[in-house]
């Protein structure tokens, strides 16, 4: 599975990792289990470094949709570090300024130590 995670309750931290081609379904399942796992106000830590995806247009829309709703239904939203190539900052651009709108700190970086170092500054 190229998307994997791990929730972790006692940091209030999720990390997750893609690596290879993630597919709609996959992103939309990961939210779902965010959502069913209250866990949406949890730090997250997303490398996307060595992901990759196939989606179409129409597909990261839908997602960014999703992502939008969620944020529609309120409740607190934890920060995000966000790792991603600079190759697919353009691919995933919808994406991230939905992800922008969100009242909670976002950070986009391109590699994972940086973004380690930050997400664990803002540990409650």
């Amino acid at each position: 599975m190229p998307l994997h995670w791990t929730i972790d309750s006692r940091e209030r931290l999720v990390f997750a990792v893609a690596d290879g081609d993630v597919t709609r379904a996959e992103v939309e399942n990961y939210l779902q289990v965010l959502e069913g796992a209250n866990a949406m106000s949890y730090r997250k830590l997303f490398d996307a470094s060595a992901g990759d995806t196939s989606m179409s247009p129409e597909d990261l829309l839908a997602i960014g949709v999703r992502i939008r709703e969620g944020h529609a239904r309120g409740g607190p939203l934890g920060p995000l570090a966000l790792v991603l190539p600079a190759d697919k900052t353009e691919l995933v651009s919808r994406v991230l300024g939905i992800l922008a709108a969100a009242d909670r700190p976002m950070r986009v970086f391109d590699s994972l130590e940086p973004a380690r170092r930050w997400i664990d500054g803002l540990a409650k």
